[in-house]
């Protein structure tokens, strides 16, 4: 029996086109693991959060690709992405700015700073959110890659642990906030590069935390 609660056909029936109750919990956790952390989960991840074994919980991420709901380049632990969730219809999309450099002083949403825009899932993109375009390999280890898209939700604190926007000495930086005591550090996802620690006397920010992320189609150079 596959374990996504998809039965084979009897006499020729055909399969339902729908998701299985397994499967939309299954879609459902990935959304919610990806809104938490800012990356999607691993197949170990997702069993856990299931209480499944990795294989059952590979099976479910097969079927939910084949129905055009996940998208997952192979070899790679953290490439999921969510195409499509059921019932969302484009009235439940909302438009996010896409924010460029942002110069110290200078608002977030200011006209000048809004280069574009997409559209996210209004559940997502809860409260004032923007998007920012990766530049750089800092975030890699999060499965956040050079052009990709974060989906920040504006607020100016944020809790250990998250992925977060700040802006620290005029330059704006996607990194992990680590707090421990009274020592802070932005951390990079990435083992080559060294945590940024923060100062007393260091000017930052916190910006907004990212909620989720947009990926670059790789078989494309233009926007999603």
């Amino acid at each position: 029996m596959a374990t996504d609660g998809e039965r084979p056909g009897k006499r020729g029936r055909r399969a339902v086109p729908g998701l299985t109750p397994a499967q939309e919990r299954a879609l459902a956790t990935i959304r919610q693991f990806s809104s938490r952390h800012g990356f999607p989960p691993t197949v170990k991840e997702l069993g856990q959060e299931l209480g499944i074994a990795p294989a059952s919980a590979h099976e479910l991420m097969a079927g939910l690709q084949r129905k055009g709901y996940l998208r997952r380049s192979p070899g790679k632990a953290r490439s999921l992405e969510i195409l499509r969730q059921p019932g969302l219809d484009t009235t439940q999309l909302v438009v996010v700015p896409i924010v460029g450099r942002v110069p110290a002083g200078t608002p977030l949403l200011a006209a000048e700073n809004v280069v574009g825009e997409l559209l996210v899932d209004s559940r997502t993109a809860r409260g004032r959110c923007f998007a920012l375009e990766i530049q750089g390999d800092s975030m890699i280890d999060a499965d956040i890659q050079d052009g990709d898209y974060v989906i920040v939700r504006q607020q100016p604190v944020a809790e250990p642990g998250e992925i977060v926007v700040a802006m620290l000495g005029g330059e704006t930086t996607v990194k992990r906030l680590h707090i421990a005591g009274d020592a802070i550090e932005l951390r990079p996802e990435n083992q080559r590069l060294a945590p940024i620690p923060i100062g007393p006397d260091d000017d930052l920010r916190i910006l907004g935390k990212v909620v989720a992320v947009h990926r670059r189609d790789p078989d494309s150079a233009s926007d999603h």
